[in-house]
């Protein structure tokens, strides 16, 4: 080990002494700015990540869609299921229809689905919390969780249906009734809009109350597990027919994205400076170090040692502080993850304030993700910027003179 390495770890970790408080001061700083740092990056990452999860297991990661109605379904279906990309494919049809029950509305997005073809693609029956998916005929609907207890209705509840269609056929002087369906299962996906606001009914139900006869409105596609999200869906529109595009889940919720993504860069960056305040403290203590030890970095110029090994020796206790705190800091941060929901529960209900996550970020549970790139990028930039802070207590003892040093008081 070179000497001013082992010198540095002398210095910050004497033998035989209590922790040394400048060194629990600097180490804590950068500690808790890195903690802070990959709480953050965790949970911005798990929204993405968590949406991600949401709609592959409940779409799949690219929607075929045309310019109007897809009037040909089964033609495009088997090009698709043809395609060396996809896993499987399934039609669907989506709107909005209004929904009575025991005198209670609610405007939920229907979806209509081919029971036979849906497993394939989507992974629905996991998240059935009642009834089964199975059980879902054309006489029968599965509501989501949060919109059965908007309207009051349990398995077995008859609701009356109303779509669009209701008004066109008004402007023709035709009377449509409302269609019954029994409640024939409730889901929960854990994502507040999809839990609050969806029903599910089978294609040809959907497609009699939209009146579309034959037509679907788009293909659900799952791709192969080694398949890109953005390479599949190439690849499945180079073998569509024209008039149909294929585009990735992201192209729905690009907007969220983006958003989320620029939320999570700015936290990051604003959240750097946690680290670059505690570096200050880091350079702070080094300078102390150097006036308090003048006499000692002059004895070592006195017996041979050059400035850039002086120097060295500051720069590695700079580094040696980076690391126990980065090390710590990440640490403290998988810890207070694991316990995220929990913190997160209790001071919402100190605060009364429950149901703020759900309404403003759409999630039950406070979701976490931690990327690799985001971990590496936090421990490099904490280690180089507290590294950085002891240039100038390494520049400062480096320029004393060994003979003036001695003589310092």
């Amino acid at each position: 080990m070179p000497w001013f390495l082992y010198l540095a770890l002398k210095q910050l970790f004497p033998t035989g002494r209590r922790f040394p408080f400048f060194t629990a001061i600097s180490v804590t700083g950068v500690a808790l700015g890195v903690a802070v740092l990959v709480i953050v990056t965790s949970v911005m990452g798990g929204f993405g990540y968590e949406i991600r999860r949401m709609i592959v297991q409940t779409e799949g990661e690219v929607q075929v869609k045309a310019n109007g109605l897809m009037e040909d379904p089964s033609a495009v279906l088997g090009m698709v299921r043809a395609s060396p990309v996809a896993a499987g494919a399934t039609p669907f049809v989506e709107g909005p229809v209004g929904a009575v029950c025991n005198g209670r509305p609610a405007y939920p997005e229907m979806r209509g689905i081919d029971v036979g073809s849906v497993a394939s693609v989507a992974n629905l029956a996991r998240f059935v919390r009642a009834g089964r998916l199975e059980d879902l005929d054309d006489d029968s609907v599965i509501l989501s969780w949060e919109l059965a207890q908007r309207l009051g209705a349990g398995i077995g509840a008859e609701i009356e249906v109303y779509s669009p269609l209701l008004f066109e056929r008004l402007k023709a002087d035709e009377i449509v009734l409302p269609r019954r369906l029994r409640v024939a299962g409730l889901f929960e996906v854990g994502h507040q809009h999809l839990d609050s606001s969806v029903a599910y009914v089978t294609l040809r139900a959907a497609q009699e109350l939209y009146g579309l006869g034959r037509a679907v409105h788009g293909i659900n596609v799952r791709l192969k597990p080694e398949v890109g999200d953005a390479e599949g869906a190439q690849q499945l529109q180079a073998a569509l027919p024209q008039g149909a595009v294929a585009r990735p889940w992201t192209h729905k919720w690009e907007s969220f994205l983006w958003v989320l993504n620029l939320e999570k860069t700015i936290n990051f960056f604003l959240l750097l400076f946690i680290v670059v305040i505690a570096a200050f403290s880091v350079m702070s203590s080094l300078l102390i170090s150097v006036v308090r030890k003048t006499r000692e970095i002059g004895l070592l110029g006195a017996l041979g040692a050059s400035p850039r090994d002086v120097a060295l020796c500051f720069c590695a206790q700079a580094f040696l502080i980076g690391t126990a705190g980065t090390a710590i800091g990440v640490g403290l941060g998988f810890t207070v993850l694991h316990f995220r929901n929990q913190l997160v529960q209790g001071i919402a209900g100190a605060l009364q304030r429950q149901d703020t996550l759900r309404q403003f970020y759409h999630f039950t549970d406070l979701p976490s993700h931690t990327l690799p790139s985001d971990l590496i990028l936090t421990v490099v930039l904490a280690i180089l910027i507290s590294t950085l802070a002891g240039l100038l207590p390494a520049w400062r003892a480096a320029r004393l003179k060994p003979v003036e040093a001695l003589r310092s008081e």
